[in-house]
């Protein structure tokens, strides 16, 4: 499909499924080179990063853990600047290394949060990937160790990506027709 409608909002396609799974598989190759012998906790990061995080752990040959964590701050298409916790983290994750799994970071802000609580949680180590960037939207400058793609500022769903909880169940990804 070339063009789909969510909602009331018309989106064209953006980045096909295969590149998105091509890039996918490289982060599963670099993580599993770097963790090789140790049991990460990766906490992925609800709603958007669900299908990124499936078709990872899908090409992870390490030990590893799984946790689910979910934070808001979008309303729309607009992010609110503002973040709420969700589901959190209700065991003791100390001396733990983790590996955050997030289907986007555009602003920052969602992610900062979740760092601040891992550090006070005193975590042995704290990486990031991330299927998408958006550099240009970014506020912070805290490490993403993991990065799928760069992209500009569209707004995009598909992937897991939504407009208002609608389109996650798209295989590629699309990005608003302005």
């Amino acid at each position: 499909m070339n063009t789909i409608k969510v909602l009331d909002k018309e989106f064209r396609l953006y980045i096909k499924q295969e590149e998105i799974e091509a890039v996918i598989k490289d982060i599963a190759s670099q993580i599993n080179e770097e963790y090789k012998g140790r049991n990460p906790l990766f906490l992925v990061m609800l709603n958007g990063a669900f299908m990124f995080a499936s078709q990872l752990f899908k090409e992870l040959t390490i030990d590893c853990e799984t946790s689910f964590v979910k934070y808001a701050s979008y309303d729309g298409t607009q992010s609110t600047c503002e973040v709420k916790e969700l589901i959190g983290l209700n065991s003791s994750l100390e001396g733990r290394d983790v590996v955050i799994i997030e289907d986007i970071i555009d602003s920052g802000f969602t992610m900062r949060c979740l760092l601040n609580k891992l550090e006070a949680m005193k975590v042995s180590s704290v990486k990031i990937a991330t299927m998408l960037f958006k550099p240009n939207a970014f506020k912070f400058d805290y490490k993403i160790d993991y990065i799928g793609m760069n992209i500009g500022n569209e707004f995009i769903v598909g992937y897991g990506l939504d407009y208002n909880q609608h389109g996650r169940n798209y295989g590629s990804i699309y990005k608003v027709i302005e």
